[in-house]
């Protein structure tokens, strides 16, 4: 998850609506054991990362590059359970942080998936153009909804009923 900082949210449309799918992405990744990162720029002017995702996040990894590709373990996630090389990317801002992170691990081989409900930035050309180039580079685009069940995979299991549970609740 890439800057979702408390003075960057509230002027971000829809901050609650990005917070849930980021939220129900975050819940899910840990119940499937996937490997969770969290970066935040410069945190001292931005503040630290938001109270409602930060519960479900490890230490977040301060930087200063727009891209967060650099300061996080992204290896390490790679190398870990089934050599994964796909990288679920969500936060803001779409068109500075998050795009110039997915550009830098689409360059570095990885398959970056975007989550087009859990990315945004305060200015709808922004965000717009932010994917149009992520997707013309390469990035799966998608949904958070379409993620959470592609990793669940199969119907009727535990983790299929928390899937359903955390797509069926309200924000």
């Amino acid at each position: 998850m890439v800057d979702v900082q408390e003075k960057l949210l509230p002027v971000i449309p829809d901050a609650n609506q990005l917070t849930h799918r980021i939220r129900q992405l975050l819940q899910a990744a840990r119940l499937f054991e996937i490997p969770l990162h969290c970066s935040e720029q410069y945190p001292k002017g931005l503040g630290s990362t938001v109270p409602e995702l930060a519960d479900l996040l490890p230490a977040p990894r301060e930087k200063l590059r727009f891209s967060a590709a650099a300061c996080l373990s992204w290896e390490t996630a790679a190398n870990t359970v089934d050599s994964r090389t796909r990288i679920v990317l969500t936060g803001i801002e779409a068109h500075i942080c998050v795009q110039q992170t997915a550009l830098d691990l689409l360059a570095a081989g990885y398959r970056v998936i975007i989550p087009i409900d859990a990315i945004a930035s305060r200015n709808q050309l922004d965000w717009e153009t932010a994917i149009r180039r992520i997707e013309n580079s390469g990035a799966c685009i998608t949904t958070t909804e379409s993620i959470l069940f592609e990793w669940c995979e199969v119907a009727g299991t535990p983790e299929f009923k928390q899937i359903s549970r955390l797509v069926t609740e309200k924000q």
